[in-house]
């Protein structure tokens, strides 16, 4: 990726550092965004400005090490000293460029900070949209990591926007082990539960602003949790509380011990015992990136990049990886009608997939779980109903090709001799399932998993998977996340228990804002929430069949799937081609409008083709879109019919031009959407 501009300039003095004796500042290039880092001997703390107004007060940051190169375990702290650090201050303006994400050119324009310490470096760096810091070592030895201080104290009781851990057995312990999928809570951070973590992104609105948190650059590092900082843990968990309020505390899993396998098929790792520190690292480590995003109006997060900025850059040639969409099998059961053969996991019925794939230009069919037999974890053991080595090749004679499901421990226990071997036979990819942790080493797992796969111009789609950080930067074969609480909750969930529609406006803005996730949208069969019921061999969406159609637009996935069964496909063909002409990566995207929970609308551009979604929650609304880009531009509109708020899959194609002055009038209905595309 070559800057096409690039300008970094180190001094102690820059016009936009100003720095006293402990106040170290930087600010973003618009100068609308300033984080103050304060050192003073035994502590340093950061905090943000926007606009003169304090979005984050001085909140504590610090890592205790322990020497791993003496047997004593000598501990260190990073954190401030009596000496004042060097300060070195630069500012970088220049493009970057991906062929596998929501733009295809990106702004990466920053002012940054750096403090050196003899044992670290503090690194800090101001985004128009938001400021992030990391640690790096300076040691030459190798370390461990006992803890890690990051804490987020805000300047009043801030509403927060977050997703409980659902894996809640008793113990704060036990939460480490969890899908990392549920639905949001919303409270006052006093109100926060406090016997459970959170785990990230999670949002806030402070002091009129919309702010977000994340991590980035994680590759080597246990994931973080959130929680609220005045809970003092329980015995599997012991935490000192603060005294500070309105603060919200990082915390992270110990490195684990003993792991045996277990869980769902004997497909994952359980921890059994757990190291007393959180990370093993090298020498001249970089420790992952504190995000704290900062939005004047919640739509500006739609249109983010700053988790993308802050991973590690790509290297080598990834031209190979095709993106794209991908035929489902698991979700609709293998549920196939008006066939002439047993509809299941065997070859005729992958054959019909394969057939309706091609026909329809989609450029991938899975096997999800069940094509190598149950229970063993052995991705060699195939079971008789299924020909890997046919299927491939009949794929292959259609354009069409094959991504194989893989369990966890299954794809690590040989992981070198998986992606070989089914490389060789022309598979071209892996969705790699039931990690259900962060600890350090099921980090490392995924960037191995990606690497390898790498190595054999294979992609990788990690489900059960914690939220992006970075890594489909670092490993553009990495082509979407799960981390979602996603339309498969539908064969399960009732209506009393899951509200997936104001989902759906909550996670453009959160979950989504930290890179692509793996939602499986295309659902057919769509209901308004006084019909809803879960059913898993004919599973249906709540909400209208627009409110499916503009997911593909709204949801960044480079890796998209159809949930449905192809025989339901084939009866819907308006809604069907439509879903096989949107693109899933994109040359510029922008925020049109939204509120978190409420509505959210976004366009987004390949070549001369533009493409604008909205999703809609249970209440009916008419907005106003402001589409000035495509002023005067003939579209092909999918919008809720008359009658979707009995029927829902009720819509209506029409095409129509967009006003002069771009502004355009939109009815949503009770779970609705709206979609268009441009046309010559």
């Amino acid at each position: 990726m070559k800057p096409t501009r690039l300008t970094i300039l180190f001094a102690v003095l820059l016009s936009s550092v100003a720095m006293s004796a402990k106040d170290y500042k930087v600010s973003s290039p618009d100068r609308t965004l300033t984080a103050t880092v304060s050192a003073e001997q035994g502590r340093i703390s950061w905090s943000i400005t926007k606009n003169g107004t304090t979005v984050l007060s001085p909140s504590a940051i610090s890592v205790t090490t322990i020497d791993g190169a003496t047997s004593a375990k000598a501990t260190s702290v990073w954190t401030g000293s009596k000496k004042a650090p060097k300060a070195i201050a630069g500012s970088v303006r220049t493009t970057q460029s991906s062929q596998l994400y929501k733009k295809s050119t990106i702004r990466d324009e920053y002012d940054c900070l750096t403090l050196r310490y003899p044992a670290f470096d503090l690194e800090v760096r101001v985004y128009d949209e938001g400021a992030a810091y990391r640690f790096v070592s300076r040691g030459k030895n190798d370390f461990k990591v006992q803890a890690e201080q990051a804490e987020f104290t805000f300047p009043c009781d801030a509403q927060i926007t977050l997703s409980y851990t659902k894996q809640h057995v008793g113990s704060l312990e036990s939460q480490l082990f969890n899908s990392f999928e549920n639905d949001y809570s919303i409270s006052k951070i006093s109100e926060m539960k406090d016997d459970f973590f959170a785990f990230l992104p999670v949002h806030l609105d402070v002091a009129g602003y919309s702010v977000n948190i994340s991590e980035s650059g994680l590759t080597h590092y246990p994931g973080m949790f959130i929680y609220n900082a005045s809970y003092s843990g329980d015995e599997s968990f012991p935490i000192e509380p603060s005294a500070t309020p309105n603060t919200i505390r990082g915390t992270f899993a110990a490195v684990p011990d003993e792991i045996e396998q277990g869980g769902h098929n004997l497909l994952q790792g359980i921890v059994r015992s757990r190291k007393p520190y959180i990370a093993e690292c090298k020498a001249g480590e970089k420790l992952p990136w504190r995000i704290v995003a900062v939005a004047s109006e919640e739509a500006q997060l739609l249109d983010s990049d700053i988790v993308w900025l802050l991973g590690e850059p790509t290297v080598g040639d990834y031209s190979w990886v095709k993106p794209g969409k991908v035929a489902w099998d698991w979700w609709n059961n293998w549920n196939l009608y008006d066939v002439d053969f047993k509809a299941g996991i065997n070859n005729e019925t992958y054959k019909y997939y394969i057939d309706f794939a091609a026909s329809k230009g989609i450029e991938y069919v899975i096997l999800d779980e069940g094509w190598a037999v149950n229970k063993k974890a052995d991705l060699f053991q195939v079971i008789p109903e299924i020909d890997l080595k046919e299927l491939v090749d009949y794929g292959a004679q259609k354009n069409v090709g094959i991504i194989l499901w893989a369990g966890y421990w299954a794809f690590d226990r040989d992981m070198e001799r998986v992606c070989k071997t089914y490389s060789e036979m022309g598979v071209k990819g892996f969705k790699i399932d039931f990690l259900d942790r962060d600890d350090q080493p099921m980090v490392e797992f995924t960037a191995r998993a990606a690497e390898t796969c790498a190595k054999y111009r294979m992609i990788a789609d990690f489900h059960g998977m914690f939220k992006p950080a970075g890594l489909n930067r670092t490993w553009p074969n990495v082509v979407n996340f799960e981390g979602v609480n996603g339309l498969e909750q539908m064969k399960w969930s009732k209506m009393s228990d899951f509200d997936q529609v104001t989902y759906d406006t909550q996670i453009p803005f959160i979950r989504m804002w930290a890179g692509p996730m793996d939602y499986t949208q295309g659902a057919m069969k769509n209901t308004q929430k006084h019909y809803f019921q879960p059913n898993n061999d004919e599973p249906g969406s709540q909400g209208t069949r627009c409110h499916q159609m503009a997911m593909y637009t709204v949801f960044e996935a480079p890796f998209t799937m159809l949930c449905d069964s192809p025989s339901n496909y084939m009866r819907e063909p308006v809604c069907t081609d439509f879903i096989a002409a949107v693109p899933t990566v994109w040359d510029e995207t922008k925020a049109v409008g939204g509120k978190m929970g409420e509505w959210c609308a976004i366009a987004r551009r390949s070549g001369d083709t533009w493409y604008v979604g909205v999703l809609n929650n249970w209440t009916e609304r008419d907005v106003v879109l402001d589409l000035g880009f495509i002023a005067g531009k003939n579209v092909t509109v999918l919008r809720d019919g008359i009658n979707s708020k009995k029927s829902s899959r009720d819509f209506k194609k029409e095409d129509l031009t967009i006003p002069a002055d771009g502004k355009l009038s939109v009815h949503l209905a009770c779970g609705g959407g709206w979609t268009c595309h441009t046309i010559e």
